[in-house]
């Protein structure tokens, strides 16, 4: 029997299925292979974060940004779903296994590390799949589901890593 890596990577949900994404932004067709296959490689164990934004409005959603999302009932709602997933990693972590990272997809207004997407400030939608959604940017900052988990890790006394990883490319440096 082989030996076990005895080592985890924590992956947004759509780095595994790119199908929970908003219509008309997926970039790859299913799973996220440049960021998978290197883990694979490694012998990381995966560990894929639920889809908040799917499970919370559906697949027929639009682009919105962190400001929309940052909501005391969407907080309760990433809460409520990462709790299992926490729950799991205390497990993982109590068995001898090291929480290597948690990578979450930069620009996401839910899964940012690096940065999040800002700025949308209302109206009629009718340009999303073209640029976005109107008077939204990029910027420094977490997205909400990013920030909920951090908090839920250190309130276990979990110290891992987050990364981002950017549209059309690996790991961020």
């Amino acid at each position: 029997m082989p030996a076990r890596n005895r080592t985890v990577v924590v992956l947004a949900h759509c780095h595994l299925n790119v199908n929970t994404k908003v219509h008309g932004l997926a970039e790859y067709g299913g799973v996220r292979a440049e960021v998978l296959e290197p883990l694979i490689a490694a012998g990381h164990g995966i560990v894929q974060l639920p889809c908040p934004e799917a499970s919370f409005l559906g697949m027929k959603r639009w682009g919105m940004t962190r400001e929309q999302y940052d909501t005391p009932a969407y907080r309760r709602h990433c809460r409520s779903i990462l709790g299992p997933v926490v729950d799991t990693l205390v497990a993982l972590a109590e068995d001898g296994c090291r929480i290597e990272s948690v990578l979450g997809v930069d620009g996401s207004p839910t899964c940012g590390v690096n940065s999040t997407c800002f700025g949308y400030s209302g109206g009629e939608i009718a340009t999303l799949l073209e640029k976005g959604p109107p008077g939204c940017f990029e910027a420094p900052g977490r997205g909400v589901l990013m920030e909920v988990l951090g908090s839920m890790l250190d309130e276990v006394g979990l110290s891992v890593e987050f990364q981002g990883v950017a549209e059309g490319r690996s790991e961020e440096e």
